[in-house]
């Protein structure tokens, strides 16, 4: 049962960040795509080059979802996950305090100790590729 769990948390976690890659690259999925989404993130401050970090973000996205979802070079996945995660805290919701109801980080560290987890774990039996 414990692979099973495990797959679930991968395709659940995995397919999500893959879908916020597809977002940011593709516009997919009612994402902005790359320009937009580079013209938000130059609104926060993250300049110069915003086009360019959404890509980067974007790449990260839909990289590391798709290794965490399939189960190979799983712990790769999660440490393109967390550097998002870690991103997201530093230049959006950190300011806000831990609660998600107040914009804060609660989820997106909730989202590190679980794909932090699987990697120190492995990704299961039900893995496309075994360790």
């Amino acid at each position: 049962m414990a692979a099973f769990g495990l797959l679930i948390i991968r395709l659940v976690i995995g397919l999500t960040f893959v879908g916020h890659g597809a977002q940011k690259l593709f516009g997919w999925f009612g994402g902005t795509g790359p320009s937009e989404t580079g013209k938000w993130l130059e609104s926060i401050g993250i300049r110069p080059a915003g086009t360019i970090w959404a890509v980067i973000a974007g790449v990260f996205e839909l990289v590391g979802g798709l290794l965490f979802t399939v189960g190979w070079l799983t712990w790769l996945g999660a440490a393109l996950i967390i550097v998002i995660m870690i991103d997201a805290i530093i230049t959006v919701h950190g300011k806000n305090g831990y609660w998600a109801q107040n914009g804060g980080f609660e989820y997106n560290l909730v989202l590190i100790a679980v794909v932090l987890g699987v990697a120190f774990i492995g990704p299961g039996q039900y893995a496309l590729f075994q360790p």
